[in-house]
């Protein structure tokens, strides 16, 4: 079917491709939860899952850029994609809020009202008499079992720094797009892929540290769920969004884009640059507070 440059495009070879990947997310989804109640077919589920959804993205993607290379799309769909780019990244801030809301709630209202704090008396004298406030807390030690939180110096630190250094060298990679500079666009975007990746080593490296030195884990109260629940989904992201940056490496060493058209270079930086904010909360708000 011909498109005319004024009419709205309605994708005709992709309309299965919204379902498949429901499918993908309710058995990661799913599994997931399955996962976190012991149940054995949770780890099953999320694999399953994962491989629906990667499908999804390989054949959904491979038929947008056929399209988009073959003329089909219009100032109106590029107008509608940016739209949806947004959209989703301010679902992923809502995303983010609601973990730092229960950081949040538990640090500054429910623990200082369990201590009796405030007008928390009553809950202190009816729930909890001997409890007292302090951040890291996982209860009394006798109960919850000691531990030591995460300092923000040291891994922390290196990798505030390098997420910051990627933004620099994915905007270096942006303007360098919009100049016509192939070689400085897959220069730029090669650093930041590599950065991503030393980040994801460095943030394991910490997590084994956790577990094994510091006895912080997924158990460790409040703040070993808040910790973990925070920097995990984080990392996720960033994972998430090296591999976009990593596509688009290959597609611009393909010569896929051009000084006027390069959206998917874009959402993928708006991306990245929304993720080096969230960490930028994280090392305030989880690590130095």
């Amino acid at each position: 079917m011909a498109h005319s440059k004024d009419a709205y495009f309605v994708p005709h070879s992709t309309d299965y491709w919204p379902i498949v990947g429901s499918v993908g997310l309710v058995g990661m989804v799913g599994g997931f939860a399955a996962f976190l109640n012991g149940m054995p077919i949770g780890e099953i589920s999320m694999i399953f899952g994962l491989v629906v959804f990667l499908i999804m993205f390989w054949g959904w993607f491979r038929v947008v850029i056929k399209e988009s290379h073959a003329g089909l799309y219009s100032k109106q769909v590029d107008f509608t994609f940016r739209w949806g780019m947004g959209w989703f990244i301010f679902s992923e801030v809502m995303f983010f809020c609601a973990f730092f809301g229960a950081l949040f709630y538990a640090r500054s209202l429910s623990l200082p009202w369990l201590s009796g704090e405030g007008s928390g008396s009553i809950t202190h004298e009816n729930l909890w008499q001997t409890f007292e406030y302090v951040w890291p807390t996982n209860g009394p030690a006798g109960l919850g079992g000691d531990f030591e939180g995460m300092g923000p110096w040291g891994l922390p630190l290196i990798n505030t720094l390098l997420l910051l250094s990627s933004g620099i060298t994915l905007t270096w990679a942006h303007h360098a797009i919009v100049k016509g500079h192939r070689t400085q666009v897959i220069i730029g975007l090669f650093l930041t892929v590599l950065l991503g990746a030393i980040f994801m080593g460095f943030q394991v490296e910490e997590y084994i540290h956790a577990y094994k030195e510091l006895n912080l884990t997924l158990e460790t109260g409040i703040y070993g769920s808040t910790f973990f629940m925070l920097t995990g989904f984080h990392g996720f992201h960033v994972t998430m969004g090296a591999i976009m940056l990593a596509v688009i490496l290959v597609r611009v060493c393909m010569g896929h884009f051009t000084p006027e058209n390069h959206f998917a270079f874009e959402a993928c930086a708006w991306y990245w640059h929304f993720v080096d904010v969230v960490w930028l909360g994280l090392f305030v708000f989880v690590y130095i507070m």
